[in-house]
């Protein structure tokens, strides 16, 4: 099939209807994904993203920016082009978007996961001529727990560290993993988890979207505190530095799929890794290239050579972005 979406360096381009796709540099018209920093950049004339992710584009792009908020399944023509965003199952809002032209249909899966997640809508499968897929943790040894398995394992790191009196600090991205954190624990505890601000101000938008999640609160940085037995919810990039001072011996945890190999969580110096993802793990990867049934897969993004050349093997024609 020609190109009807090309990898450029303003990012996934399609000239049919004169948009990109989660664009890397300002363009004209940019359609977004999802709400991820480096997904949605500040600076384009208009953005359409899924209604549900314009709260949280507005708080990352500004009150100025021009956001249009669409449906899931809602069709938009651009040009020569139809296209229309569907369940992504990463985060709050995400979306695949679909686009449907004169060189047939392609999907962009975006940052994907196929697991139950409380927090956002599910991945939809879609039939398509080309799958434009990440392939973030595409290894056989990426395989995930669920859950509500992560959620108790969580739970009890935090039970051993209060009865040792030591807070529980646990790292995870604030928009999505985060609040799906919270999400799973929601019905297990009544202790409020203490949250960072960075946390606090993704997951107001969530609790304001009607997610249920474990009662929170933000952590006040005026009050001077004894924060033994807490559960406290940071961003990574809080970790080694002067805001940890206040949590005297406090244990560390770090929410992400790469925990699913021991040495990464020795390397980054966390003394425990909980193996939660919003990605696809690789069981999900080949699910989801057998249910879409495309003619070609484009990958971006992880280990997208190893799939890559698993799927040739299988007689799939396949290529890395």
């Amino acid at each position: 099939l020609p190109a009807l979406i090309r990898k450029t360096e303003a990012g996934l381009e399609c000239a049919a209807g004169d948009f990109v796709i989660d664009p890397q540099r300002p363009v004209p018209r940019a359609v977004i994904s999802h709400a991820h920093a480096d997904h949605a950049r500040p600076g384009s004339d208009v953005y359409y993203a899924t209604r549900k992710s314009v709260p949280i584009l507005r708080k990352r792009l500004g009150r100025h920016a021009i956001i249009a908020g669409v449906d899931y399944g809602e069709r938009l023509t651009f040009g020569r082009t139809c296209v229309s965003f569907h369940g992504a199952g990463h985060v709050m809002g995400s979306a695949q978007v679909r686009v449907e032209g004169p060189d047939g249909v392609w999907v962009f899966t975006g940052d994907f996961k196929r697991d139950a997640d409380p927090t956002c809508d599910p991945f939809e499968p879609l039939e398509c001529d080309v799958l434009i897929s990440e392939a973030t943790f595409a290894l056989p040894i990426y395989r995930w727990p669920s859950g509500t398995d992560v959620a108790n394992e969580i739970l009890s790191w935090w039970r051993v560290n209060a009865e040792n009196g030591r807070p529980s600090v646990l790292f995870c991205y604030a928009l999505g993993k985060a609040q799906r954190v919270l999400a799973e624990l929601a019905g297990k505890t009544a202790r409020p988890v203490l949250l960072h601000g960075a946390v606090h101000a993704m997951t107001v938008i969530y609790e304001q979207a009607g997610i249920d999640m474990a009662a929170f609160e933000q952590i006040d940085l005026r009050q001077k505190r004894d924060y033994a037995g807490e559960l406290v919810i940071a961003p990574p990039g809080a970790a080694g530095s002067t805001w940890m001072r206040r949590f005297r011996h406090a244990q560390t945890g770090f929410c992400s799929g790469w925990m699913r190999v021991r040495g990464n969580r020795r390397r980054r110096g966390y003394d425990r890794g909980f193996v939660l993802s919003d990605h696809a793990d690789w069981p999900a990867l080949l699910r989801t290239i057998d249910e879409c049934a495309p003619s070609e897969v484009l990958l971006t993004h992880g280990h997208a050579d190893t799939l890559v050349r698993y799927l040739k093997e299988r007689g799939i024609a396949a290529r890395a972005l």
